[in-house]
């Protein structure tokens, strides 16, 4: 293993620039080219799988997109994972930038980041705020927060009550915020520099965020973070479900994967092709997991060690 000084070193470095990368100006829309049919998935802000429908997703600088998955076993999610694409571009064709991505458990997709260049409305709001879909990303209306906020990263847990508790990292305040009430109103957490999030599984109040000085951990609901003594230097990290043991799963700053227990015991596991844009678990019988690195969209049954290149166009 490479010397912890070193790690951290490449820690800061990595997650400050990948962090500040896709912030824009409030002042003005991103500028982003207009879809075309059968274009190509690239600048992958976020992956995830709703285990209701059996589709993956990828969210992306020029909109969202599903993911053919016709090359994988049915042991990929809750199966079959025949889900052809159609190479067709964004959903809807809308090329909205969007950066933080996530499927509540509800099967709500939730979403944030900059509005189509060629809405009319990007102008005047060029932060979307936060945004949600019922229909698969075909149509998406607003929460809260129009433009007023860029959530770089999403995650969200259902609360005893059954309403859906949502965290979102304010990139350009460096703020955690959280809502108990599917997004309606806000609250300010801890004041920190974030490259992913994520709730454990067991413990709505307990979320993960991996930083500058390594992964932190929140057991009272965001509102201050700790070091989690003895982590690897995860850039990337999701929850593994209750269902699936618990833990977590992530890829450190030197593109290993890693998976912990619910007591913190760590495994290293396979590894990754460079730099990691994008990472999710699957929800299924099988451990799988997602990434966007530097061979593009891939998905791995066995935590890294052999992977599937997915179609992107």
């Amino acid at each position: 293993m490479a010397d912890p000084t070193i790690r951290a070193a490449a820690a800061l470095t990595l997650l400050t620039a990948l962090t500040l990368t896709g912030c824009t100006s409030t002042a003005s829309p991103p500028a982003v080219s207009a879809p075309v049919a059968g274009a190509a998935l690239e600048h992958v802000h976020g992956v995830d799988y709703d285990p209701a429908t059996g589709a993956t997703y990828a969210a992306a600088h020029g909109g969202v997109f599903l993911v053919s998955t016709e090359k994988l076993p049915d042991s990929y999610g809750t199966g079959p994972a025949s889900i052809s694409a159609g190479g067709n571009g964004p959903i809807a064709g809308r090329a909205q930038d969007t950066m933080g991505f996530t499927i509540a458990d509800t099967g709500t997709l939730f979403a944030s980041g900059h509005p189509d260049p060629n809405d009319p409305a990007a102008v005047q709001s060029p932060n979307l705020g936060l945004i949600r879909s019922s229909d698969g990303a075909q149509t998406w209306e607003p929460v809260s927060l129009a433009g007023e906020t860029d959530f770089h990263d999403i995650a969200t847990t259902v609360l005893p009550s059954g309403a859906t508790r949502i965290y979102g990292y304010d990139a350009a305040r460096r703020v955690l915020r959280i809502s108990d009430d599917d997004g309606s109103t806000w609250r300010d957490g801890a004041a920190l520099g974030t490259r992913d999030i994520a709730v454990d599984a067991g413990n709505p109040d307990r979320v993960f965020a991996t930083t500058e000085e390594g992964l932190a951990v929140s057991v009272d609901t965001g509102s201050t973070f700790a070091p989690v003594d003895g982590a690897p230097a995860l850039f990337v990290l999701d929850a593994i479900p209750v269902t699936a043991g618990g833990g977590l799963v992530g890829v450190d700053v030197e593109s290993r994967v890693w998976t912990s227990t619910t007591d913190g015991q760590w495994e290293a596991r396979g590894s990754v092709a460079g730099t990691v844009q994008a990472f999710s678990y699957v929800e299924g019988e099988n451990p799988w997991i997602l990434a966007f690195d530097d061979n593009g969209l891939r998905a791995s049954g066995d935590y890294g060690d052999t992977w599937t290149v997915l179609p992107t166009s």
